[in-house]
């Protein structure tokens, strides 16, 4: 088929958007291809159309574990097989996908990036037939990049594997550095960039600074009419945020990345179809999620970087109709910031100290651990040890720079489960273990192709269905478990730690200083960035633009410094007016002060007055007796 019929039987469009056709075209010439599109603008198009065009697999790697789900779900639904493996996944499951991707018409497999560094991973890829490696998310393989992800530094690895497949390297946002450095440490044979104007000429940028942010949150969702997101810091917010809406009338709800994945998508789709106006959300939010008609995205509080700025913020009126990208910015945001700039950088002791603690809480002996992966309660851990949560986590990140472990942050995994035994092993099972031929032959009846693969179980649905409570189907699986006829792994929402090498003593634990004063630096830049952006009197897209090396741009018009610099200039010309038909009618008879108000024509009464006033005081007329008349001085 060709790009065009792809992209009609599998998405039912009759044409591309912008760009997306060229850089097609240039991955199927079997170029290394760079594509900067604004959020909204269709990536993930320009990996799967091409990879569907050839024979073989497309490796996807993401660090987006909540995006790679949705994706594979989408791809399956019309009819693509694809996979995913991402942390948390038992080593049988990941065995399992491997087999699958080598021996069936798998189509795409979807990686988060630590998962590069297993070399049981790696010498499976070899034995694929790979055609396109795409990279989501590149800026994180830059450390000029506003989301260092250090294990993306090994993507370049499978190119030793296939040193002919292309690769198709995406993001929203990268500056003219870091579009340099992703081309560099994915080994492109030659440069090729593809990339729009950052531009939004249908978002008006807006800083509002006032203390209450309850009352603009409340303001701006009155009076702009339309479905928005609020994006806040932390889970807890979001609920109390959607509260506070519902409270006053407005329907809104709630999102974050610890929620069951069904109720996510339940929320997402009650947003999606506008029966939610308001969405509060942390940043997990929005990825993948291509609502055309959002027109207005509120940030609470003061983001990292201008880059995660535009792309949050770029999530409003891509139908291209009028939206608002409002941030609430005072100068507490910016003591906030400061003190947190300091607890995200550790020092070396209090580095070492997090990693011997760690091991100490998972009980880990020295020289143990290598490749496991454990489920992390940050609370709980940092209770235990007496440790600042934002430090430890910054500490966790910067182990994870020099390869000793690899740190997600809240992994969302259903339960799932795997028939272990034949189908006549299981029967035999049966007969001999009658009490538990209900609920196996419930399960049989639920769950297809549970002997080939893990696949997805509701306790709740299942109880259901079996007259049990949850406890007891639980319990009832992990007894099957025990008895080894299946493989029963929980859901979890916890972050994960994966031990990438053995515990390391003391003083074979190396930090390297200079990598961490390098991140340093460029944090306190695209920080000071964004306190440029929020405090200073520019017009805000030109300022966004300079940031993305676009320095020549026209002022927007309709930012929050542009309308105010229009309402200034329309003040000084309505003056300059009234000025002068009150001088000329001076010139040429006396008038009271009520006469005088409704003899000129220019303005309103208000401006009137106001204008009198300044002339008063600056003596170009004055008071005779009742009358105004002009000044001497004149």
């Amino acid at each position: 088929m060709t790009i065009q019929e792809i992209l009609k039987q599998y998405w039912n469009h009759d044409t591309f958007r912008p760009m997306q056709a060229e850089i097609i075209k240039s991955v199927l010439l079997g170029h290394d291809t760079l594509a900067l599109l604004p959020t909204g603008g269709g990536k993930s198009v320009c990996f799967q159309v091409p990879a569907l065009a050839k024979e073989g697999i497309c490796i996807v790697v993401s660090p987006l574990i909540a995006l790679m789900k949705d994706q594979v779900e989408n791809l399956v639904a019309k009819g693509i097989e694809a996979v995913s493996i991402v942390s948390g996944m038992s080593k049988r499951e990941i065995d399992i996908a491997l087999d699958n991707c080598i021996y069936n018409e798998v189509k795409f497999l979807y990686l988060s990036p630590e998962r590069l560094l297993s070399e049981l991973v790696r010498e499976r890829i070899k034995y694929m037939k790979v055609n396109l490696i795409a990279v989501d998310e590149a800026h994180c393989i830059s450390q000029w990049g506003y989301d260092f992800r250090p294990p993306y530094l090994h993507i370049a690895d499978l190119r030793e594997l296939h040193p002919d497949v292309p690769v198709l390297a995406l993001t929203a946002t990268a500056t003219a550095e870091v579009r340099e450095d992703i081309q560099q440490k994915l080994l492109f044979k030659t440069p090729n960039v593809f990339q729009k104007s950052f531009e939004r000429k249908n978002i008006s940028y807006v800083v509002q600074s006032d203390e209450s942010k309850f009352k603009k949150l409340l303001d701006i969702a009155k009076g702009v009419k339309g479905s928005g997101i609020v994006y806040v810091r932390s889970r807890k917010e979001t609920a109390e945020i959607a509260k506070f809406y519902t409270d006053n009338g407005i329907k809104a709800d709630y999102y974050h990345a610890g929620l069951e994945a069904g109720l996510r998508s339940k929320k997402q789709e009650s947003w999606k179809n506008n029966h939610t106006q308001i969405i509060v959300a942390t940043n997990a939010f929005g990825m993948g999620i291509d609502k055309p008609d959002v027109r207005f995205v509120i940030h609470k509080d003061m983001p990292e970087s201008l880059e995660a700025y535009y792309q949050e913020a770029g999530r409003a009126g891509r139908d291209e109709q009028k939206a608002y990208a409002v941030l609430l910015y005072n100068y507490s945001d910016r003591l906030k910031q400061e003190k947190k700039f300091e607890l995200s950088f550790p020092t070396i002791a209090e580095i070492k100290q997090v990693y011997h603690y760690l091991a100490n809480y998972y009980q880990l002996a020295y020289e143990a651990g290598e490749g496991i992966s454990l489920d992390l309660d940050l609370g709980d851990f940092c209770s235990r040890f007496k440790l600042d949560a934002i430090k430890t986590l910054n500490a966790l990140k910067f182990l994870e720079q020099d390869d000793y472990l690899s740190f997600n942050e809240s992994v969302f995994l259903p339960s799932r489960f795997r028939f272990e035994v034949f189908n006549e092993q299981l029967y035999n099972f049966q007969i001999q273990n009658p009490g538990w031929d209900p609920f196996i032959k419930t399960l049989l009846r639920s769950y297809g192709g549970a002997f080939d693969n893990y696949v997805r179980i509701r306790e709740f649905d299942l109880a259901r269905r079996t007259h049990m409570n949850v406890q007891q189907v639980i319990d009832g699986l992990k007894q099957l478990d025990e008895f080894n006829i299946l493989s029963y792994l929980q859901q979890t929402d916890m972050p994960q730690v994966t031990w990438l090498k053995p515990r390391q003593h003391s003083e074979a634990l190396y930090i390297n200083k200079k990598a961490i004063d390098d991140r340093k630096a460029t944090y306190r830049k695209k920080m000071e960035a964004v306190f440029a952006y929020a405090e200073h009197k520019k017009c805000r897209s030109q300022m966004l633009l300079a940031y993305f090396d676009e320095p020549n741009a026209d002022k927007c018009g309709v930012c929050d410094v542009c309308l105010e610099e229009k309402r200034e200039r329309n003040t000084s010309e309505v003056f300059d007016d009234i000025t002068n038909e009150l001088i000329q009618l001076l010139s040429t008879s006396t008038h009271d002060l009520g006469s005088l108000v409704s003899s000129a024509k220019s303005g309103t009464e208000k401006e009137k007055i106001a204008t009198i006033r300044q002339l008063l005081d600056a003596g170009k007329i004055k008071f005779s007796g009742e009358k105004l008349v002009i000044s001497d001085k004149n």
